[in-house]
């Protein structure tokens, strides 16, 4: 039995379930719905116009209110809108109704579908999705069911695609703070494909696997975004006795496992404090006390600065905890860290809690035995304690003890966000979203899907399997064609290779493991535009530059974007070629009448080693020795 068999069987073993959502933005000249230019976002720009609001949550279309937005309601958070006008129109702010759908998207949309062997209806119904975190002015994203019941091969095994929706991007979030969140309104609509598959991903890293090869046939139709943000992950897990976690927004598809990991980890870790809670028959909740005068002199600054300022301290007993808020359960991250992650969505900066080093704080010996007493605490006892305005802190509180109830429960059902991309850890964002989101968009008309669209998707569709065997006709290494294919270079390769006279396994090689090794150097390669490299490899083919040269170029690039034509000047990366090559040959051949080839090709290498052609020393050399001999 092999590793991934043994991992296959260590995972069944422990009920783990996955499956994936991943969302990619359509390269269109304009948004779903309206006619505003889709060419990104607009954060470092002052807006012509700014509106705020605030969002509740409604009924679905089964007449249930959705327990997500019933929450982000709860927050009574504000949210201020940028408005750029070039970017942004009244459909975006929910002030005009939508516009016709976007037809060049759905053509895309359809050929995604057919190329994931989904069953497409005859009629395509737009749906509104409650959306109450403010990502969206109007509090719900327009959203298409494109098929059901597709497919894709992973490692040789089909992974089910339950699903594909055509839906508008969300706002991008420019700034936080306690008064309000700022969002940039210029991404809004943008149109974007979500698929999604089935929870039998049987281990992290096929999990890894399917994004990557689901992001590969995204990239093979040649019409999505490219770049920071236009591709993300999202990642559902459970485990026996847990329950379902949503990771949103997972940038790096590379370290998808490891977030999944640390998610069993940290599933692990919160059923076997819920045992130990419910086998102690401990966690009750003590009345919340309002703690100001005892700590009214404090020089806690975190405190002292909340009182101050017209704030409140308020604090409760948790009975039996003694020791439990400062369990670790994931790296840096404790059950401590979970109750001030609700408590923050409340609008505070977070929680103090007795099994911290309280004196590290700031508070007196007389301070912690003052709170103690007016909570009650023994010594198997836990105290949270939160500060901030009256009004926010009555919600983060309610919300602190929300999650101090759940610790009963194990896992709750929530939505997760990354909380440190080094540890690959997360954070709570919110509830996970019912069913009860979805209802009927009535100021659109449904879409019907005609024999001739389908015929142009289907032969529009791109085929994996067939590009994985041209390129490894091309490089003629599987493992380097495989690496490729799954790597985020693969289109860049392709325009690059479209180029005449160019080396195909050198670019395979400069994007993947010359890049890898500049990377680990030091050299920010990833800053690199596409545009950039592909100005790069064209002076390449044009015998502008050499591949050692190229090496050069990516490092000064990488530090300080200039154009191509420029950096081979002043960077003095010029090739030497034809006439001027035959010069500096006969003139190391005059300085050393008797040094045999492999000398002069050392000697020459030597002083011009950026500017050369090894290959082409070489046949040079070659000819003006035998005319020499002649």
């Amino acid at each position: 039995m092999n590793n991934t068999e043994n991992d296959i069987r260590r995972y069944s073993e422990i009920g783990f379930m996955c499956g994936l959502e991943i969302h990619q933005r359509l390269s269109t000249p304009n948004k779903l719905f309206c006619s505003c230019s889709s060419r990104g976002e607009k954060e470092n720009t002052l807006p012509e116009a700014e509106i705020s609001r605030y969002q509740r949550a409604v009924a679905g279309e089964m007449g249930e209110t959705d327990r997500s937005a019933e929450f982000e309601e709860k927050r009574k958070a504000k949210f201020i809108y940028h408005i750029h006008n070039d970017t942004t129109c009244l459909v975006d702010i929910d002030e005009e109704p939508p516009h016709q759908l976007n037809m060049d998207a759905l053509s895309t949309a359809l050929c995604v579908a057919k190329s994931l062997y989904l069953t497409i209806p005859d009629e395509l119904e737009p749906m509104r999705k409650e959306v109450v975190d403010g990502s969206n002015p109007s509090a719900f994203q327009r959203t298409i069911k494109m098929g059901l019941d597709g497919k894709l091969e992973v490692n040789g095994r089909n992974v089910v695609i339950t699903g594909m929706m055509l839906e508008e991007e969300s706002a991008g979030i420019i700034s936080k703070s306690q008064s309000g969140t700022t969002y940039d309104t210029s991404r809004i609509g943008i149109p974007l494909v979500e698929i999604d598959t089935d929870p039998y991903l049987r281990s992290p890293t096929e999990a890894r696997d399917a994004a990557l090869r689901i992001g590969l046939l995204l990239r093979l139709t040649g019409k999505v975004q490219r770049g920071i943000g236009s591709i993300r992950q999202d990642v559902n897990v459970s485990i026996k006795g847990g329950a379902r976690t949503e990771i949103k927004g997972l940038q790096e598809v590379s370290s998808l496992d490891k977030f999944v990991e640390n998610e069993i980890q940290r599933q692990q870790a919160l059923i076997q404090i819920k045992d130990e809670v419910i086998a102690k028959k401990i966690g009750a909740v003590g009345k919340t006390t309002d703690l100001s005068n005892i700590l009214g002199h404090t020089t806690v600054r975190i405190i002292q600065n909340e009182l101050k300022n017209g704030g409140i301290v308020l604090g409760f007993k948790v009975s039996g905890f003694n020791g439990l808020l400062g369990r670790e359960i994931n790296p840096q991250r404790r059950l401590g860290s979970e109750v001030s992650d609700y408590a923050k969505m409340g609008g505070v900066k977070g929680i103090i809690h007795s099994d911290e080093h309280l004196e590290g704080y700031g508070f007196t010996m007389e301070e912690i035995r003052g709170i103690k007493e007016k909570l009650s605490i023994s010594e198997k006892d836990a105290f949270i304690l939160i500060a901030g305005s009256s009004e926010k802190v009555s919600i983060a509180t309610d919300f602190a003890i929300q999650r101090v109830k759940l610790v009963q429960s194990g896992v709750p059902l929530e939505t997760r966000g990354v909380s440190n991309a080094d540890l690959y850890t997360t954070r709570f964002m919110r509830p996970l979203p019912s069913g009860s989101r979805m209802y009927p968009e009535t100021d659109l008309h449904p879409v019907e899907v005609t024999k001739t669209m389908l015929d142009e998707a289907q032969a529009s569709a791109p085929n994996p399997e067939k590009e994985e065997k041209t390129l490894l006709k091309d490089i003629g290494n599987a493992a380097t064609a495989k690496q490729l294919m799954l790597s985020p270079y693969y289109s860049l390769y392709k325009s690059i290779t479209s180029l005449k006279n160019i080396d195909k396994q050198f670019v395979a090689n400069v994007l993947l493991q010359k890049f890898t090794e500049l990377r680990r150097s030091g050299f920010s390669v990833e800053k690199i535009s596409e545009d950039r490299l592909l100005e790069l490899f064209t002076a390449y083919s044009e015998r502008k530059i050499t591949k050692q040269g190229v090496e050069e170029a990516l490092k000064e690039i990488s530090k300080n974007d200039v154009a191509i034509s420029e950096l081979l000047k002043t960077a003095n990366l010029l090739r030497i070629s034809g006439k001027d090559l035959e010069k500096i040959v006969k003139e190391f051949m005059a300085k050393s009448s008797d040094a045999d080839k492999n000398s002069l090709i050392r000697n020459i290498m030597g002083k011009y080693r950026i500017n050369i052609d090894g290959e082409e020393l070489h046949a040079t050399l070659e000819k003006l020795i035998k005319w020499k001999q002649q």
